[in-house]
């Protein structure tokens, strides 16, 4: 069976299973779930309220799956972020084990994309772009 021959929704699928379990195997030595890893991306560059944390991270939580207060509570347990004004941020500790994760998810990462130029990867992702803005229009529209 050729690629083309299976739908989208097949290769999103499957896809996300296998970059969920490639980011286990990596982020396993650090303690660390894939929602580990987002939250802490989510709040490298400024500090979030839970809410926009919340929002920035909706499209990875699922069934099964760990909560954001469950992440929020280990890593702030591990001294990795912080609360404060209603906001969360990383702290220092939590800046210098990104640092760490990072190189490791870089990896994941590299071997996602290994053989895919720079334009074939912008060009799928703004293909999927468009298809979910396309889905959210229709689903506005009904």
């Amino acid at each position: 069976m050729e690629p083309a021959d299976r739908p989208i929704g097949y290769w999103l699928k499957h896809l996300d299973g296998l970059i969920e379990s490639a980011s286990d195997r990596t982020l396993a030595g650090h303690a660390l779930s894939r929602r580990h890893w987002q939250a802490m991306n989510a709040l490298r560059d400024a500090p979030l309220t839970a809410d926009a944390l919340r929002d920035a991270l909706r499209p990875f939580w699922g069934e099964g799956v760990i909560t954001l207060e469950g992440v929020v509570g280990d890593l702030a347990g591990r001294g990795w972020i912080a609360g404060e004004d209603g906001r969360y941020a990383l702290t220092e500790r939590g800046r210098a084990a990104h640092a760490a994760v990072a190189e490791r998810a870089g990896e994941t990462r590299r071997a996602v994309l290994d053989g895919l130029t720079e334009q074939d990867y912008v060009a799928t992702v703004r293909t999927l772009s468009r298809m979910a803005a396309n889905l959210e229009r229709q689903a506005i529209a009904s």
